[in-house]
């Protein structure tokens, strides 16, 4: 099956003066990625599955003004100015209290009302295998502090990974955390549920959380824990045990603390039988965020034509800890003047015959 491409007339627009569109970037294996500079959006990802035929393993919708107007799910979209959640949409520093949206229960959740998920960036493919995407976000939007300059790169590689690289400077010092919210299906999307993928994380321990999602600031074991990936299991083994932290989140919404040993680690591996398409994580970030699309819509219709459901996909967020800003013994995401933030995420694919 060859891929069935988005068409880039349905990504036109001009918004607030900025123009919107889809860019194809290829690679020498045949992959195609789309991506719009509409919240930075991973619309499409076509890989070849085991038996030569292409699927495409992320979940969108195939125009601009359904990733508007649809509820907000973050597919595909890089998560801003600060990815997960922050408690009660308040943080302290250098002494001096900030109040963000509360957009999720009591607490703040992907960088606020507008985040990076809802803005336009200004585009550049310099390749045909490269794209190129920069943002401002000034001053006091959404409640940070400091005019921050953005830099997101993604690169379709020759050894089918999309590598994802970010840098970020302000002029005041502020907290940054990003991440891209793809959602994979490596059976292809709307393709049935993701319960039977294979799963491994290198995770020893979890930021277990309250019942608003926040981290109670523990690292909690994986051991004798539905949580426990470290050996490959099925996604849906354990995802209805009865155990506090999956009911809190009607199933995986976890933090983990990857496992490090050198500056890009091999954070998790998905794998699907049917199709043999195999995915690892790599990053430069301490956490990974696994969620299992637990509040996906059954009313939402895919770029393909088929329902989305709950379950339907996984997500694999690379990331800092949540609500780091209001827990000084996690990794600190403080950002100050003339210091880069930078941070690498590869999502690698192959494919076992």
């Amino acid at each position: 099956m060859a891929p069935q491409l988005l068409n880039p007339k349905d990504f036109e627009a001009l918004i607030n003066g900025k123009r919107v569109a889809l860019y194809t970037l290829k690679n020498a294996q045949g992959s195609i990625a789309q991506i719009t500079n509409y919240g930075g959006t991973l619309a499409s990802l076509w890989i070849k599955d085991k038996n030569n035929n292409f699927k495409d393993v992320v979940l969108g919708y195939k125009s601009l003004h359904e990733y508007q107007t649809n509820p907000n799910a973050y597919f595909g979209s890089i998560v801003g100015r600060y990815a997960n959640r922050i408690a009660k949409g308040k943080f302290t520093l250098d002494n001096k209290t900030y109040n963000l949206a509360v957009n999720n229960g009591k607490n703040h959740l992907h960088g606020g009302t507008t985040g990076f998920d809802a803005v336009v960036w200004d585009a550049k493919q310099p390749t045909g295998d490269t794209l190129e995407l920069t943002y401002v976000s000034a001053d006091m939007e959404e409640g940070y502090p400091g005019n921050l300059a953005v830099k997101v790169q993604y690169h379709l590689t020759d050894k089918n990974a999309i590598k994802i690289k970010y840098w970020a400077i302000t002029d005041k010092t502020t907290v940054v955390n990003l991440t891209n919210h793809s959602y994979f299906n490596l059976k292809g999307e709307g393709n049935g549920d993701i319960l039977d993928h294979k799963l491994q994380i290198n995770a020893s321990s979890f930021t277990s959380v309250d019942t608003t999602c926040i981290p109670t600031g523990e690292l909690t074991a994986v051991d004798d824990t539905p949580l426990d990936f470290r050996k490959e299991k099925t996604i849906g083994k354990d995802i209805n045990a009865d155990y506090e932290q999956l009911i809190i989140g009607n199933g995986y919404d976890h933090n983990y603390v990857i496992d490090q040993n050198t500056t890009l680690n091999l954070a998790a591996t998905a794998k699907e039988a049917s199709t043999g398409i195999t995915m690892n994580v790599y990053t430069t970030e301490p956490g990974v965020q696994l969620y299992t699309g637990n509040f996906i819509g059954s009313d939402l219709i895919g770029k393909s034509g088929k329902k989305y459901h709950p379950r339907a996909a996984f997500c694999l967020e690379t990331q800092h800890y949540p609500d780091s800003p209001n827990k000084p013994q996690f990794p600190t995401v403080v950002l100050r003047p003339k210091e880069e933030y930078h941070s690498v995420t590869l999502y690698k694919f192959s494919v076992a015959k």
